[in-house]
């Protein structure tokens, strides 16, 4: 047993403290740096090293996070631009007979995102929905928070915590409990879509009443929205005057963002068959046509080439979310000079520059505040705490210190009775917990030991055991729990307060993790 020492405590009374504050509807900045100089005093027992360890732990976050901020801003620029030439009009179009109503518009979000991020990860599937249908759902009547969520269990939870196709989560979790992986991943696609139907039915059920009829002014008070209110806290009320169910004082509300900053507006009329786009003159309809259908072509055939790679027996390096994310950055930035050389020559590089520099300050302004937080839990994790922490390299240059959330995890193993489902329900809160360091699969080494440790001992099944902590460690910190983790993207593009939407997806995904966990010893054994 290791041992657990006071900065081990001291993290655990912040995490606490972070939860509780959470809860309590308040902005965690404050606890999340204060436990950070906390931690950090009782590991190194200094404190010029615990004020610097705050400094450092939002630089490592910034370091980790900075490709989520990157395919914000960019795709935000992107939309900028084609906002410029009329294009995002006509690029949401043929959307609106299939999103009719909110309704239809929850249900579409959701298999979309699902299907996309099943193939590549929900890191290329957050932006193309966050850019195409979100929009057109809002004119629908739905509100952002309800997009936002939808795309959240959709992509982050159903479809990334079963893995099934590149299969990345379910070699990580067979590994560590020495069990077959084709096996833990048919159990965890099972699941994974007992916990996304149950929780996304819960959602759905819960927005029914705050559903509004389709309205143009829904869509444009969305893109109003400020991002500076957006990553405040904001109060959720069910006030009809609100498109989206977020009261904004009017303190708060800067007089929307600044002009370039990806605004995707529908017109209730189609643009006019005329020389020059209704609206926006100068530039000629086929210039706006070309581009709202390059773009959508342009992703597809990304989609396309992603699903060959695999056919092909392509690496899955190729595949994961990171790579796919930076074709879906190298496209909108390739759209961005495109459209600003179409709208015109002489202000090419400029405009260029300008939407990029819009998209940059609007990422930064309504994301940034994650950085502190996202510093905290990553003391956490042996990967990140050395830096953090001041802790002297090795000889090879490699720099690992504590572990203190796994630590305090490890600890927890000798409390879990020897029944199958108490035993499972303790792999998934140990899932749940390795998850709080925002990322998705950290936690699976140590869910996946457990699950081979502990199943022969209570007559539960490895693999069972193993896919059941493989969904308590990606629900959290994939990035429906967890607001410091991908989840960040999804509240970007759909532009609400990423507390809010965390808060939103706890109760529906917790109760469909407790059921898919109870049908997992039942029905696997």
């Amino acid at each position: 047993m290791i041992d657990i020492t006071l900065a081990h405590w001291v993290y655990v009374v912040g995490i606490v403290a972070i939860l509780a504050t959470m809860l309590a509807r308040k902005n965690i900045i404050v606890p999340a740096v204060f436990f950070t100089m906390l931690t950090a005093l009782a590991f190194t027992g200094s404190l010029p090293d615990a004020l610097a360890a705050i400094f450092n732990a939002s630089l490592v976050a910034a370091k980790e996070l900075f490709n989520i901020f990157l395919i914000i801003a960019l795709v935000t620029a992107m939309l900028g631009a084609l906002q410029s030439l009329g294009s995002d009009k006509l690029m949401v179009t043929p959307f609106r007979p299939v999103m009719r109503n909110a309704h239809l518009s929850f249900w579409t979000i959701a298999v979309a995102t699902y299907l996309i991020s099943l193939f590549f990860w929900p890191t290329p599937a957050v932006p193309l929905i966050g850019a195409v249908l979100v929009p057109v759902a809002i004119r629908a009547g739905l509100r952002p928070l309800a997009a936002g969520f939808a795309i959240a269990v959709a992509g982050q939870g159903m479809a990334l915590s079963s893995d099934y196709v590149i299969r990345v989560a379910p070699g990580l979790s067979a590994t560590a409990a020495n069990a077959n992986a084709d096996v833990i991943a048919n159990r965890a696609l099972v699941l994974s879509l007992i916990t996304g139907g149950i929780a996304l039915v819960m959602g759905y059920l819960l927005e029914i009443r705050k559903m509004r009829p389709a309205s143009q002014e829904l869509l444009t008070e969305w893109e109003l929205t400020d991002s500076e209110a957006i990553a405040k806290d904001t109060e959720v009320v069910d006030a009809p005057t609100t498109g989206h169910g977020v009261a904004l004082r009017e303190t708060e509300l800067g007089g929307g963002r600044p002009e370039g900053v990806g605004s995707v507006g529908v017109l209730d009329a189609p643009v006019e068959p005329d020389e020059e786009v209704a609206g926006v003159p100068g530039v000629k309809r086929r210039t706006s046509v070309f581009f709202a259908v390059f773009v959508p072509v342009a992703y597809a055939a990304l989609i396309a080439y992603l699903v060959y790679s695999l056919s092909q027996g392509g690496s899955e390096d190729s595949l994961k979310g990171g790579d796919a994310a930076a074709l879906v950055g190298g496209i909108a930035a390739m759209t961005i000079f495109f459209a600003t050389f179409a709208e015109g020559r002489s202000t090419f590089l400029e405009r260029s520059a300008e939407h990029v520099t819009d998209g940059l300050v609007f990422a930064f302004k309504a994301m940034g505040v994650v950085l502190p937080i996202a510093g905290f839990f990553f003391i956490g994790n042996g990967d990140f705490s050395g830096t953090i922490l001041g802790v002297a390299p090795a000889a090879d240059g490699s720099v690992t210190g504590p572990n203190l959330l796994f630590d305090v995890v490890l600890n927890l193993q000798q409390h879990i009775p020897e029944n199958g489902f108490v035993t499972a329900f303790g792999i998934l809160l140990i899932g749940l917990i390795a998850g709080l360091d925002g990322s998705g699969f950290s936690g699976l080494p140590l869910t996946g030991a457990f699950a081979g440790s502990l199943g022969p001992v209570v007559g539960v099944s490895p693999e069972t055991l193993a896919a059941v902590g493989q969904m308590g460690n990606i629900w959290s910190g994939g990035g429906t729990l967890v607001a410091w983790s991908s989840l960040i993207a999804v509240a970007g593009f759909a532009r609400v307060n990423v507390l809010e939407l965390a808060r939103m997806c706890f109760l529906p995904v917790m109760a469909g993790l407790v059921v898919s966990t109870i049908a997992a010893v039942v029905l696997f054994g």
